[in-house]
């Protein structure tokens, strides 16, 4: 699997809001995974947010989308390790992540340390067709504060639209396999 890092902080830079009008509390209320829309365009999104929100996780969820890549122009098999003719479709979604208060990133070489060590371990994973990029940002979160999150973006292609979905869902459970087994601060 390809992977690879950023960050991206400051004054134009995005940020992670966990205080958005429509969040939905995966930690307290998990049974709320199915009334997320995302959720019916990706299957696997399910269950990798409420692994991430679990009470045993490291990690919680703030955000998350998914769309299709419609364009075969956008894509670049060579950053999806994959062949020209396996890259006609793609699929993406991005998951923006926020440690436990009691894992929390207080600088931004912790989070980036955790970026490292996180792409290193999906790019031993011998999956084609995919990368992960994770980008270290700006959070917004009231109780507890928090300053720094990640936004993990997923992309994967495939010769056909529902290959593309297939890869992506692969590639999203191997990326909440290594999550669940590393922890946030360094």
């Amino acid at each position: 699997m390809e992977a690879d890092w950023e960050v991206e902080i400051g004054a134009d830079a995005p940020v992670i809001d966990a205080c958005w009008t429509g969040f939905v509390d995966l930690r307290s209320s998990p049974e709320l995974v199915r009334t997320l829309e995302e959720v019916n365009h990706l299957p696997a999104l399910a269950e990798a947010l409420n692994r991430l929100n679990a009470k045993s996780s490291s990690l919680w969820t703030a955000k998350c989308d998914v769309w299709d890549v419609l364009d075969s122009d956008q894509i670049d098999p060579y950053e999806l390790n994959a062949n020209p003719e396996t890259a006609r479709h793609a699929s993406s979604c991005y998951i923006d992540l926020l440690p436990r208060s009691d894992q929390q990133w207080m600088e931004p070489e912790m989070a980036i340390s955790w970026c490292v060590d996180t792409c290193k371990r999906l790019g031993s994973i011998g999956l084609r067709n995919c990368r992960v990029d994770l980008i270290v940002r700006q959070a917004i979160v009231m109780e507890p504060r928090i300053d720094l999150g990640v936004t993990a973006y997923l992309t994967a292609c495939g010769p056909t639209a529902d290959e593309a979905v297939e890869t992506l869902q692969n590639a999203l459970d191997k990326f909440i396999d290594i999550l669940a087994h590393s922890s946030t601060v360094k």
